[in-house]
């Protein structure tokens, strides 16, 4: 059974440990780098992008696991998590680092302020998908080897490049379980 870490520093931990084990993956939050390194893939799940990066930051945990990620480790992000896993950023605060990986240019809080969050059914991987959107990025530019898996109104909203997910939205606030069953076969190597 493939073992998939929740970084628990921030946001949506419970719910992606939900999420996963019901998925058909063994789920635990994570927070230290012994930690990390114990297991076969990490969510990265949505919060705060500029709390995340200070935290991870504090905790020395921007190298290695930009590490890790540049070396194979299978990666999920959701919301603020699909920030951190973009090479580039778009409406930063200065200074703003993300762990990288994924091959596209993702602007913060493209969608609006919390105020502005909303639900909407969308099309992700050529199915309907009843999304939730926390004050979501989207992709601005993604690069010739990411994979458009889901865009809403022209806007690209979830994406793969190799052992990396990304998705702008919230799959663990739903009782859908497709993204989160794609990325345990990811890490099993099945998918």
């Amino acid at each position: 059974m493939a073992v998939i870490g929740v970084l628990a520093l921030q946001g949506d931990v419970r719910e992606h440990v939900r999420a996963l084990e019901e998925s058909g993956a063994d789920a635990k939050p994570v927070r230290r780098l012994a930690e990390i390194e114990g297991v076969d893939g990490l969510v990265i799940p949505g919060g705060e992008s500029t709390t995340l990066w200070r935290l991870a930051t504090a905790f020395e945990l921007m190298d290695p696991l930009r590490k890790l990620i540049a070396g194979g480790m299978p990666a999920f992000g959701s919301c603020a998590g699909m920030i951190m896993l973009a090479g580039r950023l778009q409406d930063g605060v200065a200074g703003q680092e993300t762990f990288g990986g994924i091959d596209m240019t993702v602007r913060r809080n493209a969608f609006g302020r919390q105020v502005d969050s909303f639900e909407r059914d969308i099309d992700v991987d050529g199915g309907p998908f009843h999304a939730v959107f926390i004050r979501a990025p989207w992709v601005e530019r993604a690069g010739p080897d990411v994979t458009v898996l889901g865009e809403d109104n022209g806007r690209i909203i979830a994406v793969r490049q190799g052992s990396l997910l990304a998705t702008a939205f919230h799959p663990e606030l739903t009782p859908d379980r497709r993204v989160h069953k794609l990325f345990t076969k990811m890490v099993k190597g099945t998918s």
